[in-house]
């Protein structure tokens, strides 16, 4: 395998995108260079990737032709969207589009496409167990890079398309970690009743995602699916206590408790988890464990990532 076949990773700076450039800058024997690609390439976290060795450039995914710059002479990409940046699926469709006629044009040999599932698929529109969003929507930022599938379809690049999971770093910058209650101990306050959540650690997803590029074309066209665990809210929370070394409670939230939480897009996230829950089997049969961690043999389990984080939680 070439030492220089290019690997572009869009949202380079940003949770997954920041995992698959360190991954492969960490594995040199994979036979890949890193291209990273960010709207600014001047930002401290940009020149934190360059000083480990990679290449830095300037895209946009509203700009189609710059990311064409940007994946001009690479052998493959990364593709992934930030819908949190803006709320918007249609904007999220849009760069989707952008990403997969760019991709096409520049004759990428290999493209990975960062989705989820398209909930509308178990759960239509006219269902009212589910409040519909937005008008289109069930779950908007799964549905919109459901829907976006198609595009690299169409646009007929080689493509895997990646299902993630949810991110354990939710517990740190989401808001979703162990809270004090009024006596002073701790509550994690989780929508999931006793159903089971697939989680991993964002550096996993980048470690993954290279696991796939190193497997050459044996996945182009399939989706494939990641988790480093699947568990119950109440395993959630011993793991918790343990590295915190204080009691953990877990209290079950009920979805519309969750939707009404008020803050922007809790309403999309109350649907979320109840996805996770009225279709638990689907879900976690699509995020096999032992196949995460042939494509990862590094991969972490909760307890492990909570011996490196735990201190990171706010707990008030």
């Amino acid at each position: 395998m070439s030492s220089n076949r290019i690997i572009a990773v869009t949202g380079a700076t940003g949770a997954q995108g920041g995992g698959l450039v360190r991954a492969i800058l960490a594995t040199p024997s994979a036979g890949f260079t890193v291209r990273a690609i960010t709207r600014n390439p001047g930002s401290d976290k940009a020149q934190a990737l360059a000083a480990l060795g990679a290449e830095v450039v300037a895209a946009d995914l509203d700009d189609r032709e710059s990311l064409q710059r940007a994946f001009a002479g690479a052998f493959g990409a990364y593709c992934v969207t930030n819908f949190w940046e803006h709320f918007s699926p249609e904007k999220e469709l849009q760069q989707a589009g952008n990403l997969a006629a760019a991709a096409r044009d520049s004759g990428l040999q290999h493209v990975i496409w960062s989705t989820l599932e398209d909930t509308r698929d178990k759960v239509p529109l006219s269902d009212p167990s589910m409040p519909t969003l937005g008008g289109h929507y069930k779950v908007p930022h799964f549905d919109a890079k459901g829907e976006a599938d198609r595009l690299f379809r169409e646009a007929d690049v080689p493509t895997t398309f990646l299902r993630t999971s949810f991110y354990w770093e939710n517990f740190i910058h989401f808001g979703m970690g162990p809270r004090r209650g009024d006596d002073g101990s701790l509550v994690l306050s989780l929508p999931m009743a006793d159903k089971r959540l697939a989680g991993i650690a964002v550096e996993d997803i980048g470690k993954a995602a290279l696991g796939l590029f190193r497997q050459g074309r044996a996945t182009i066209g399939r989706t494939v699916g990641i988790a480093g665990e699947h568990l119950t809210g109440e395993a959630i929370a011993a793991a918790m206590a343990q590295a915190l070394g204080q009691p953990v409670r877990y209290a079950p939230m009920s979805f519309d408790a969750y939707r009404a939480l008020g803050f922007p897009g809790a309403d999309d996230l109350g649907n979320m988890f109840q996805f996770y829950c009225d279709f638990e089997a689907d879900v976690l049969a699509a995020r096999p464990l032992d196949a995460t961690r042939a494509l990862n043999p590094e991969l972490q389990s909760l307890e492990r990532w909570l011996a490196a984080n735990a201190s990171r939680m706010p707990l008030d």
